[in-house]
């Protein structure tokens, strides 16, 4: 039973990693076709989320990694190449945002390298997606294709409907974010997307039968009735979109992309499950042994309330239209100067370490939880050592911090003070 929530943990990670990471590549797609003084404004709308939703993928990995490695064993060595090229496009998309956001105006060169990055790790993604779905090579449990088995035609056009849901997702986003697009603008660029994305996901699902070598077995009752469900879902969302697109209130379009997005993935699973590689790799095959889904289990499920919470954060906070704010520099930090109030209580210094020390006490906890309940072994570093390392850290953290007072690092606000 355990395998399924892995499974579960992994497929919630993936869908709202196509759903969010999926809207700031789209509008870094788009954003190759904007006029140059949009292209910042593109970018500063994606730079405010997009490290939080990118954490999505990194949860994918894990849980495959820890929860079902028969999948690693499988499709990873498969996909190396694609994979390879859409971590390095990810990397440098990163890096022309940042960069970008950084440089106070609009740069050609960060802008360019912002939108080709967030095109070729669509594409990428797309091409591993096809890889899976056409079922790699294997024997014994253990890839046995070539370098390049992952590019095929069914891979090409998974692809391009990748590029197309992206496009879709990020024309939605902006449609809700920005006010300069006109409305019949958004009308007729929304709907192209749409209509794009439709014709991709129909080419999709009618050639899958012939790509994909396992039986789908639609005959089966239960399976049917799902697979249509999600498909009445995705259908009457799309129409949702369709209406949306031109018209307020601006977040119906993106919310209805949503809604599609998560029933095609869902409609996915309902006529795979519970082979999660092609042709035959069921969950159970795949899974890890059973202390080690516990383990991960309730890792990942105690992680997941807070990256939850640090997404829900960043779009809360970021709600609303886009406003480019105006930057005030930072003032430089003065020097120590000799503060004319009293130096603080001794108190402050003694929460400081106590505050300290437990948070050092529990990462000893954490890490023996982790060693002796879930592993039943320490040979690598046994829990005197683990003890020693962490105690030399406290030391040399609170060591550090004397020497920054001593050097007058903390006493911005007593210079301040005294200037005032």
């Amino acid at each position: 039973m355990l395998e399924y929530a892995a499974y579960a943990l992994v497929l919630f990670s993936l869908g709202m990693y196509v759903v969010l990471d999926g809207y700031d590549l789209g509008v870094g797609m788009l954003s190759l076709a904007a006029r140059p003084e949009r292209r910042r404004e593109y970018s500063e709308i994606v730079a405010t989320a997009w490290d939080a939703n990118e954490s999505w993928i990194i949860l994918v990995g894990v849980v495959l990694w820890a929860g079902l490695p028969g999948v690693y064993a499988v499709v990873l060595p498969g996909v190396y190449l694609p994979l390879i090229v859409m971590l390095v496009s990810i990397i440098l998309r990163g890096l022309g945002l940042e960069m970008q956001s950084a440089a106070g105006g609009y740069r050609r060169g960060w802008a360019l390298l912002f939108g080709w990055a967030s095109l070729v790790a669509t594409v990428c993604q797309g091409l591993v997606l096809g890889a899976v779905l056409t079922g790699p090579q294997q024997h014994d449990g253990t890839f046995s294709g070539g370098a390049f088995d992952w590019f095929s035609l069914y891979g090409v056009l998974c692809a391009l409907g990748a590029v197309a849901l992206y496009l879709l997702a990020g024309a939605a986003w902006l449609q809700d974010k920005t006010e300069g697009w006109s409305r019949s603008r958004t009308l007729r660029t929304g709907r192209s997307l749409l209509v794009a994305t439709a014709v991709m996901v129909l080419v999709l699902g009618l050639t899958l039968d012939g790509a994909d070598p396992q039986s789908l077995h639609l005959g089966d009752p239960v399976r049917a009735v799902l697979v249509g469900l999600a498909v009445a879902v995705a259908v009457v969302a799309g129409a949702f979109a369709w209406y949306g697109f031109g018209r307020r209130p601006d977040w119906r379009p993106f919310a209805a992309v949503t809604t599609m997005t998560a029933a095609g993935l869902l409609g996915l699973v309902a006529l795979t499950a519970p082979v999660v590689v092609p042709p035959g790799l069921t969950v159970h095959q795949a899974a890890s042994p059973h202390s080690s889904l516990v383990f991960l289990v309730l890792g990942v499920g105690l992680c997941m309330p807070f990256v939850l919470a640090y997404n829900f954060y960043a779009w809360r906070s970021f709600r609303g239209k886009f406003t480019d704010p105006v930057e005030t520099p930072i003032p430089p930090l003065p020097s120590r100067v000799q503060p004319l109030v009293a130096p603080p209580a001794p108190t402050g210094a003694l929460r400081t370490i106590v505050r300290r020390v437990l948070l050092v006490v529990l990462g000893i906890l954490a890490t023996g939880l982790s060693q002796d309940v879930f592993g039943g072994v320490s040979d690598l570093i046994g829990p005197l050592g683990v003890t020693v390392l962490c105690c030399a850290a406290l030391v040399a953290w609170i060591a550090g911090d004397r020497r920054d007072g001593r050097a007058g690092h903390f006493d911005a606000d007593a210079g301040a003070e005294t200037r005032s």
